[in-house]
């Protein structure tokens, strides 16, 4: 076989197993890419399932909502009264808060039903009669170990009550209850958003809150009541 044949043979080989190297490599090298779509877009269906669960399902899970035993038309009231707010949450001549209103504070009015009311004739006949005092569900009631003073912020910081307890003088039926079923507070204490994002003075009322408008007024750290400063200013 001449030197010319030989150098085409050898090219020829070269050839075909650069192209069998080649198809191989081809075959081989990226086994993975067909998974990639898949995976990605199982992630992002997970990733938008648990924000769903997370920010709302969850928070509407873990809230009961309970009805009012009376609905109380604040506006109706308002508009009967001279002193607002304190004609039924007065302060005492000890400078305590009288708080919910007493079954015998509204007999002075409801003796016996006034008008058209089905709300009041409930009232009259299933409490005022039967002289049962009405277990109204309180909103803004903070734990046990809390100590709060109206006294030291109506009377003495001249706050008003709408900061913190928003516009419900204004209202003319009572929004439902939303209790947390692990601690037992009301949603009104942590506040509806689950982010813990507020708008309005009163849309929350924990302990943060308390502090920061605390700073913000430049109020004196240290209780009236044990003279002692920190923690035991507000809890006991």
């Amino acid at each position: 076989m001449s030197t010319e044949d030989n150098a085409t043979r050898n090219s020829s080989e070269a050839i075909d197993h650069d192209s069998t190297h080649s198809t191989t490599e081809a075959d081989t090298s990226h086994p993975g890419d067909g998974a990639a779509g898949p995976i990605t877009l199982f992630f992002i269906l997970g990733l938008v399932a648990s924000l769903v669960v997370g920010w709302v399902i969850f928070p509407k899970l873990l809230y009961s909502s309970k009805e009012q035993p009376v609905h109380y038309d604040h506006a109706k009231h308002n508009e009967l009264v001279d002193d607002g707010c304190e004609s039924c949450h007065y302060f005492r001549e000890d400078g305590t808060f009288s708080g919910v209103p007493k079954l015998a504070q509204c007999i002075d009015c409801h003796e016996e039903v006034n008008g058209e009311s089905p709300e009041e004739e409930k009232f009259v006949r299933e409490y005022v009669e039967k002289g049962r005092e009405v277990p109204w569900l309180v909103y803004s009631r903070q734990p046990d170990c809390v100590f709060f003073s109206h006294a030291a912020h109506v009377k003495m910081g001249k706050m008003d009550c709408v900061t913190c307890h928003g516009h419900i003088g204004e209202s003319e039926k009572l929004k439902p209850y939303q209790e947390n079923r692990i601690s037992g507070y009301s949603r009104d204490i942590w506040g509806y958003n689950i982010a813990g994002f507020k708008r309005n003075s009163w849309d929350r009322m924990k302990m943060d809150d308390c502090s920061e408008c605390h700073q913000r007024e430049n109020v004196n750290q240290n209780s009236v009541q044990t003279l002692k400063g920190g923690c035991l200013v507000c809890h006991n």
